[in-house]
């Protein structure tokens, strides 16, 4: 007799992939209007799902440490291959003033100003303790910074240059974590000359200089043969088995050894690679995944940005992003320990002051006093801007799994247990407060200022009109068969245009149909040629004759 088999399986694949259809639906209303990234909304999701009992993170063998540190490696990963990719060509060596600037004293700077807040919140912590913990929330997230440099609010309020330095630091920066970590958990277990012995050979030269030289160098082999089996120029007679006669000129054609599915797929694929054999030869996969991604836009003899200008339109590495986004951040939300951020020894009013003190010191200040060393950051505005956005995410999650995985191998002392009991709650509620907080500063910064203005209007015409959104473009709307045009057929107006008929660029986005009794306004174009209408303007907007059909 058939059974309902609620297995851990089954409800995950039923209530995330349930989230992510719902979630696309809305995805353009939520990301390019509201300005909200899929981590929040994920997140909180994934808190309803632990809290309604309905996945067992423990059940699948491994440890939740386990499955946890192994996906955001695969993510952060994926993120920065594409991170680097989405550079311009050459971008490390043209900016590498502002990158050192970014990633040596700035870097430093939030590592101190981190550590120090956490040592002042959390009691019964050493200062080295605090440095330990404090290294893994140093690093700016790949993962959240890479929503706030892409999209309409990106491409409308920040500059071009800003916008890829973020995104530069954020992928190296995640690599040069490893240096802060190390350098406390030796001298945490070492003494005398040993600690700067095994931190320059293991950390520094065999972590990130190998890495680096690793990764550029699987990033150019990769970009050679890209282009190679892309454009290769063969004979055309070794195309055609029966052409045994070749002419003394044998003409050429071009051969595409690759289909567009699997070159759409590659940066993810190489990803998966550098992810996998450097782990297993124990160096710094993620600043490797960065230098290589870098690596496939840098010149090659006479194409610049080749493979970012042929991916540039492809949606298919967005689209599987955003579905390991939105998992990675859902699997976020059911193990958080929540509750432990509400204990005897640490009470939760320590969490939320140190929280809202790494917002506020962490980064901020420090970019502020050296932006002007930063070539790429022109203004005080720009610096505002990039010392508030320095979240934490995914990456601050990894290194309290290595910071966790490493203790594990040390002498069990008192000092070093507390270290992995306090680490965890403190790391996952920083994550917490910055996914929150920098999730909702700019729908606050831009939704916020017009939130009055429409309210106001709202209630001010309440019951004397009614709205019809349209947002497709290239679409006819007669205005005498609109069930809602036939309301105030004499007030249907459209416009702001000019002259030749076309709207503001910041208008096109949303045409909005308002007919009301005395008073309405269309945002959008008005047919190729214009409005007209034998009325002429009404509050600066003209007005249409009935039956005129809108092209929008």
């Amino acid at each position: 007799m058939p059974t309902i088999v609620l297995s851990n399986f089954n409800l995950v694949c039923t209530l995330l992939g349930g989230f992510i259809i719902v979630f696309g639906l809305v995805s353009h209303l939520v990301r390019e209007r509201a300005y909200i990234s899929e981590a929040l909304p994920s997140l909180l999701f994934g808190v309803l799902f632990k809290a309604a009992g309905l996945f067992r993170p423990d059940g699948y063998g491994a440890t939740k440490e386990e499955i946890t540190r192994e996906f955001t490696r695969l993510v952060l990963g994926i993120q920065l291959v594409l991170a680097g990719v989405q550079l311009p060509a050459k971008y490390l060596q043209l900016e590498w003033k502002s990158l050192f600037m970014l990633l040596v004293p700035v870097m430093s700077t939030m590592w101190i100003a981190s550590a120090l807040i956490i040592y002042l919140c959390i009691p019964n912590l050493r200062f080295l303790d605090a440095l330990i913990i404090g290294a893994c929330v140093t690093p700016t997230d790949p993962v959240l910074s890479n929503s706030i440099v892409k999209g309409r609010f990106a491409e409308k309020y920040i500059a071009e240059p800003l916008r890829n330095i973020i995104s530069a630091e954020s992928g190296a920066n995640d690599g040069f974590g490893y240096p802060f970590l190390f350098l406390g958990l030796f001298i945490l277990r070492d003494t005398g000359p040993t600690i700067a012995k095994d931190w320059i050979l293991e950390t520094i030269l065999y972590e990130i200089a190998l890495s680096v030289i690793y990764g550029a160098v699987v990033g150019y082999v990769a970009m050679r043969t890209l282009h190679f089996v892309k454009e290769r120029s063969i004979p055309h007679f070794l195309l055609c088995c029966t052409s045994w006669n070749a002419p003394e000129a044998v003409p050429t054609k071009i051969l595409n050894l690759i289909d567009d599915e699997s070159f759409a797929v590659f940066v993810f694929a190489l990803a998966l690679f550098i992810v996998g054999t450097a782990g297993m030869v124990g160096t710094d996969d993620l600043l490797a995944c960065f230098v290589a991604g870098n690596m496939l836009t840098w010149e090659y003899v006479l194409w610049i940005d080749w493979f970012r200008v042929e991916t540039i339109e492809d949606s298919l590495p967005s689209s599987l992003d955003l579905i390991l986004n939105v998992a990675m951040f859902t699997w976020f939300g059911i193990v958080t320990p929540w509750e432990e951020f509400n204990t005897h020894e640490i009470p939760v009013w320590r969490y939320i002051v140190m929280g809202l003190a790494i917002l506020a010191f962490r980064r901020l200040p420090a970019v502020l006093l050296m932006y002007k060393a930063i070539p790429t950051i022109a203004t005080f505005r720009e610096a505002i801007f990039a010392g508030y956005f320095g979240p934490i995410g995914v990456g601050a999650i990894f290194y309290l799994l290595v910071l966790l995985e490493t203790l594990a191998t040390y002498t069990q002392t008192e000092r070093v247990l507390y270290i992995a009991q306090t680490a965890p709650p403190v790391i996952y509620f920083l994550m917490v407060t910055s996914v929150v907080a920098h999730g909702v500063s700019i729908p606050a910064i831009v939704v916020g200022p017009k939130l009055p203005r429409t309210l106001s209007r709202s209630l001010t015409q309440f019951g004397t009109l009614s709205v019809r959104k349209f947002s497709t473009f290239s679409t006819a709307v007669s205005v005498e068969h609109d069930p809602v045009a036939r309301i105030a057929r004499r007030n249907v107006v459209a416009g702001p245009s000019n002259a030749g008929g076309s709207s503001d660029g910041d208008e096109l986005e949303d045409i909005v149909v308002v007919d009301v009794l005395n008073y309405g306004t269309t945002k959008g174009k008005a047919g190729p040629n214009g409005p007209t209408g034998p009325t002429g303007a009404v509050n600066g907007h003209s007005q249409v004759d009935i039956g005129q059909e809108i092209q929008f």
